[in-house]
């Protein structure tokens, strides 16, 4: 009985051990994520605080001026819409038809293997390399010049690896037995993909693409390697036109600033007004970013409930 009742308390002492480690790892990782909030959240506070008083109508229909009361951020923030059009239509189809081929349609070799490698490893390259590749590419080799078609290029470029891992772990997480029960009925591969693995996955790609195009609007340094402008005065061509074809792709080859440069721009400047531009111009950068990330949130959570198994 005295061993019994000994090893019934070894087992009480081990378990109250085991759940001191327990609270002691979850107040360290509380503190852990403080840290980054609290810092974060102080940095848009003193952002705040430095640029609220610039966010007046004039400051977003304004372009850059030599006078810091008088300048907004007209073009930054039409180029940053611009440019960001032209990333989320080159990346999307390209990196979701690639994940699903990889995914669906690729078989398993050492071929596959390769660039399921490449695509993992290309999403750690630093984003200046991804600007010296499209100087040379679409800059020079294809001749577009420094303009929207290249900066949004060379983004879509910087996600695309972001948007076909999102696509292939939204499509892996679809189960085995939807594509065995639709096989079953007599669908072919195209079938069950496009009736019932991608309406399933939907929210998961496009919670995957959002999160890739919030990351290239913030982009500072490719868009600077491919010679984005830092003081730009007027807005891109209109794309509609009066005439016949009445639409014009003129815009794509215009000169640009974004958002992120525009803010290089200012806070490089010694004067205390032109931070405070900067300030606010982050603040506008940051709720775009945050506006984009909750659509994500919404598109995830209306699919998920579309789920039924």
């Amino acid at each position: 009985m005295a061993t019994e009742a000994n090893h019934v308390r070894e087992i009480r002492a081990l378990i109250a051990a085991h759940k001191r480690w327990d609270h002691l790892f979850a107040i360290v990782g509380l503190l852990a994520m403080l840290v980054g909030v609290v810092t974060l959240l102080a940095l848009i506070l003193d952002m705040f605080l430095d640029g609220y008083h610039r966010l007046t109508p004039e400051f977003f229909t304004s372009f850059p001026s030599r006078r810091a009361a008088q300048a907004g951020i007209l073009s930054a923030w039409v180029g940053s819409s611009l440019v960001m059009l032209v990333t989320m239509l080159a990346a999307v189809p390209l990196g979701i038809a690639a994940g699903i081929y990889l995914e669906e349609y690729a078989r398993r070799n050492w071929l596959t293997d390769l660039i399921e490698i490449n695509v993992t490893n290309l999403a750690g390259v630093p984003s200046i390399v991804y600007g010296l590749l499209a100087l040379g590419l679409f800059v020079y080799a294809l001749d577009f010049g420094q303009s929207i078609l290249s900066a949004g290029l060379t983004l879509a470029l910087l996600i695309l690896p972001v948007v076909i891992v999102a696509t292939r772990e939204a499509i892996r997480a679809i189960p085995g037995a939807i594509r065995e029960g639709a096989y079953a009925l007599g669908a072919t591969k195209w079938q069950t993909v496009r009736d019932h693995v991608l309406p399933y996955s939907t929210g998961g790609i496009l919670t995957g693409v959002i999160i890739g195009l919030a990351r290239a609007i913030g982009e500072t340094a490719p868009i600077i390697t491919i010679g984005a402008l830092t003081f730009i005065a007027f807005l891109p061509p209109s794309p509609v036109k009066s005439e016949f074809p009445f639409v014009s792709l003129d815009w794509l080859f215009a000169p640009f600033t974004v958002m992120p440069i525009q803010m290089f721009n200012w806070i490089s400047r010694p004067q205390s007004a032109f931070h405070e531009n900067a300030a606010a111009a982050g603040l506008v950068l940051i709720v775009m970013t945050l506006a984009m990330n909750a659509i994500a949130i919404i598109i995830r959570y209306r699919y998920r409930k579309r789920i039924k198994w």
